[in-house]
């Protein structure tokens, strides 16, 4: 018998315990499975983090060129 709180009381037998024990191991399995997942999450999340940099990046660099190029235009053009 086990006591809670010292309040109430139950009877626990083999079976009980070892169907919470499998019930135990399945939780901790599952919070390892989320941990990796959750890592793997970050990893991607950091990755595309650097690649949205990179483009917009380019994108300025794109932008001040064709800016530059308008400019040139506007120049050309006495009207």
């Amino acid at each position: 018998m086990i006591r809670l709180n010292g309040l109430n009381s139950f009877d626990m037998n083999d079976e009980g315990f070892d169907s919470l024990s499998i019930k135990v191991d399945d939780l901790i399995d599952l919070c390892t499975q989320m941990k990796l997942e959750n890592q793997a999450l970050k990893a991607s999340a950091s990755t595309w983090e650097n690649e949205r940099q990179q483009l917009l990046e380019k994108n300025e660099q794109a932008k001040s060129k064709l800016e530059s190029i308008l400019d040139r235009l506007k120049a050309l053009d006495p009207t």
